[in-house]
């Protein structure tokens, strides 16, 4: 059974004054917050169990996830090192649900459940990189390179020529998550790799051939980092198609619509 980690501890300053008593994860988007998107979005895919990294506002999320009428009750983990380590943290705090089928996803990004059903329908390899293509990329993407499908370098500071971006979204097959979690090991025995991107570690396992790449151009998501992005992503969600959605399953039959509740 396919399991989800969303990566919700940060504060997300750069959405400031949104985000000055409230994390990102709660900022609302078409009157519901990101983590509602989220969790419907995985609902609509058939994933139930997941897993939330708090750190931010930790209490404020777990009541807001308490409220929502769930099939099961997402398990929250807090990472009490949010505020000084980048989100390598917080998926070390996860490592353990890391196992044979795993989605991960940035708690920033919203997604159409129409990405969740291509990955978890064409991803194959140890581990997938969901990308997007666009005519032109900026210092805050995460750009890629790859070689047909199989991703060959990730990062932000990456120079043409680029093949695409990654939107937030991962997928771990079979012993994907334990190379993952092995990488991470490793580069932490090292204080300063608190300070790295997760993606950096994609990057490094990747050069073992184990990293490919599920491409969702032209389906709508967007990642949410500063005020002017919150209107983009209503735009968006209103364009999500929930058809063919598991009935009676998750958030997507059991949160009301799309405008309703807080």
């Amino acid at each position: 059974m396919t399991n989800a980690v969303i990566l919700s501890a940060g504060q997300g300053k750069r959405l400031a004054p949104l985000t000055d008593t409230r994390p990102k994860c709660l900022v609302k988007v078409g009157g519901q917050p990101v983590l509602y998107w989220q969790l419907r979005a995985l609902a609509a895919a058939g994933v139930e169990d997941v897993t939330i990294v708090t750190g931010f506002g930790a209490e404020m999320v777990e009541t807001a996830v308490r409220t929502m009428d769930l099939p099961q009750l997402p398990e929250c983990l807090y990472n009490p090192f949010f505020a000084v380590a980048d989100n390598i943290g917080s998926c070390w705090i996860a490592h353990e649900r890391f196992g044979e089928d795993t989605i991960l996803l940035n708690g920033d990004t919203i997604v159409d459940p129409r990405i969740l059903r291509r990955v978890l329908s064409e991803a194959v390899d140890p581990i997938s990189v969901t990308i997007d293509r666009k005519s032109g990329y900026d210092d805050d993407d995460m750009k890629i390179r790859r070689e047909g499908r199989r991703l060959t370098a990730i990062g932000k500071t990456l120079s043409a020529p680029v093949d695409g971006e990654s939107i937030g979204l991962l997928r771990f097959l079979g012993d994907g998550g334990e190379r993952f979690v092995s990488a991470m090991r490793t580069a932490l025995s090292d204080q300063a790799a608190l300070k790295r991107w997760y993606l950096s570690i994609i990057d490094q396992v990747a050069q073992t051939g184990a990293v490919g790449t599920v491409s969702i151009e032209g389906l709508p998501w967007t990642e949410i980092d500063f005020p002017r992005d919150l209107p983009i992503a209503e735009s968006r969600v209103t364009r999500f198609d929930w058809s063919g959605a598991h009935a009676g399953v998750g958030v997507a039959a059991s949160l009301g619509s799309p405008q309703g509740g807080a």
